[in-house]
Formats: C-alpha cells, sequence, structure tokens
C-alpha cells in the first residue's frame, strides 16, 4: 500500500480512483466494512483504491480541550489499513488553514484536482468541509457537476452502530473484550522496552515495561490476560508471540506514581527485551489495580494472576 503524506505526494499520473474519507481511528468493523467495499469496487472497475484520512484528528486542531483520545498511532492506522488490501491512503495534515476550505474547495482539490474519483464511498453521516457544512446531499450534487458517482453505506453493528467513541468508552473502563467485538481483533499497545525499578525480578516475576512513547489507547488500571509481540524478530520466530500478564498502574504497593504498562512473560526469566519495540495484546482484565499490605500478599496475587491468565490464554488458543 502507498502512502501519501499531502496532496504533493498523490502521483501526477494517477489514474481514476474509488475514495473513501475518514479519521479512521482504531479501524474498527464499521470501518473495515466500508474499506472492504472500497476494494471490491475498485478492483471491479479496474481503479485504484484510496482512502483519505486526517493527522492529527481534527477535533485535536479545532477544539484542542475537546479532543478525544486516539485508539491507534497513525502508524498502526496505516498498518491495519493496509490489511485490507487498499492500494494507496492519503495522509492530509489537518490544519486550521485546511479547515476553512468550504466542502467545494474540499471536493474540488481532494477528489477531483489530486484523485480523479469516479466513486465516493462513505457513511451516511460523512459530513466535510467548513464547519462541516459539507454532507452526503452536498457529496451527490457535486458529483453531478463534477462527474463522480457517490455511493452510501448504512452504519453497522451488532445491537448498536460501532464506532471510535464505543470503542474508546469501553477501553477507558478497561472493558478489552468488548473492544474486541468492535474493532474484530485484541487491541494491542506498543513501545519500547526500558528499565523499570527492578522489583518483578526480585519478586520472581521479570516484567517488561513500555517507555513513555507508547501507541495506542492505553486502557483503565487493571491486570490483564494478554500476549507479548516481539515485532522486530520474523513472524515464524519461536519467541515473536509469547503468553503474557499485563500490569498497567502506578504500583500502589510500592506508593508509585508513575504509571507504567509492563508485561510479565508467563514462565520466563531468561528474556532480555531491553531498547525491543514490542506490543502487548490486551485478550481479559482480570482485576482492577490494588494496593497490598506487604510483599507477601502481593506475591500470592501475582501467582494467582499468573495462574489465571495460563488458563484464559490455553482457552484462547484452543478455541
Amino acid at each position: 500500500m502507498q502512502v501519501w503524506n499531502g496532496l504533493g505526494e498523490v502521483p501526477g499520473d494517477l489514474g481514476r480512483c474509488v475514495v473513501t474519507l475518514g479519521n479512521f481511528d482504531g479501524v474498527h468493523r464499521g470501518h473495515r466494512a466500508v474499506l472492504g467495499q472500497l476494494v471490491a469496487e475498485a478492483t471491479a472497475r479496474g481503479e485504484s483504491s484510496v482512502a483519505v484520512t486526517f493527522d492529527p484528528h481534527p477535533v485535536a486542531v479545532l477544539f484542542p480541550d475537546r479532543a478525544p483520545l486516539a485508539i491507534t498511532s497513525l502508524d498502526q492506522r496505516l498498518t491495519l489499513m493496509a490489511s485490507t488490501g487498499l492500494d494507496a491512503v492519503l495522509v492530509i495534515e489537518f490544519t486550521t488553514q485546511f479547515a476553512h476550505l468550504t466542502p467545494e474547495e474540499f471536493v474540488s482539490q481532494v477528489f477531483v484536482d489530486a484523485l480523479h474519483a469516479s466513486t465516493v464511498i462513505v457513511g451516511e453521516d460523512t459530513r466535510f468541509g467548513w464547519r462541516n457544512s459539507g454532507n452526503v446531499d452536498t457529496l451527490r450534487e457535486l458529483g453531478v457537476s463534477d462527474g463522480f458517482e457517490v455511493v452510501t453505506l448504512a452504519d453497522l453493528g451488532e445491537g448498536q452502530r460501532w464506532s471510535s467513541t464505543m470503542a474508546r468508552n469501553q477501553l477507558t473502563e478497561g472493558d478489552v473484550e468488548a473492544v474486541a467485538a468492535v474493532l474484530g481483533r485484541p487491541h494491542q499497545v506498543c513501545g519500547i522496552v526500558v528499565h523499570g525499578d527492578h522489583r518483578g525480578r526480585a519478586l520472581g516475576f521479570p516484567t517488561a515495561n513500555l517507555g513513555e512513547q507508547i501507541e495506542g489507547l492505553v486502557p483503565a488500571d487493571g491486570v490483564y490476560a494478554g500476549w507479548l509481540t516481539r515485532s522486530e524478530l520474523p513472524k515464524d520466530a519461536g519467541d515473536r508471540t509469547l503468553p503474557a500478564a499485563v500490569s498497567i498502574g502506578t504500583n500502589p504497593t510500592f506508593d508509585g506514581t508513575q504509571r507504567r504498562v509492563e508485561a510479565y512473560v508467563l514462565d520466563r526469566t531468561d528474556l532480555d527485551l531491553y531498547g525491543e519495540r514490542v506490543c502487548y495484546e490486551l485478550v481479559r482484565r482480570l482485576r482492577p489495580t490494588l494496593r497490598y499490605e506487604g510483599i507477601e500478599p502481593l506475591v500470592r496475587q501475582m501467582s494467582q494472576d499468573v495462574a489465571q491468565c495460563r488458563e484464559i490464554l490455553r482457552t484462547v488458543v484452543a478455541g
């Protein structure tokens, strides 16, 4: 999949395209349905499939105090979008200047002049242009004059509409099982392993701590069953994906104040992961983060956590 960072990177000789538009934060099942139809339509027409997205999120620019937490980083978003079979993604830097484009200017500059759209596929609630003044009816009117067809897709969901807001709320509550049903996969947080306080090794549970630059929305504090993936290793490497107990919180038993994301790889004390980029795939939340009165009750609880993680992950593999 090609990635064009701005209109200036779109090839001048690009042919006709089937295009869609959105933030695609989380690339949830609703997003994937739109992208899947986009790819199918483009393939049937013998044209390119292109998704237009923004970075940063428009709300973060226009109303910073109301900016939503990002479920995925831009890199994660692009990787997930690539998995749908898209030919290209156009990433537009969202600025206050760009926000002032009228719907007509946006369509002319992006869909017509740059991407030569033959078809634009969008959700029924799509808004665009200055103050979100453009909607699907606007798009259809412009399509008639500019020579492209507009296809709208109804909202999708099981019981309620799949949305980035739904997924975001579930993550802030720690409900990673529910969010997996919305995303169509377990949620991941990724980062570089750094040195921590080294307490885990002394307790018999050495952990891999993520540094401050974490990709993916960190869910509510607690202990989670999950998988640690060493993304720098080949996909067929034996130690690439390992069962883990993931802890998120401030280590209140030790009066910690800094929120940390760390993982203990089950039954492994031989791993040296410092400096590696790893991802934690969160399967189920076991419990909230608690304060224990001393080391012994903490270690007993950690042993129970590990046993529970082992059983949960064994069931996942068997299922």
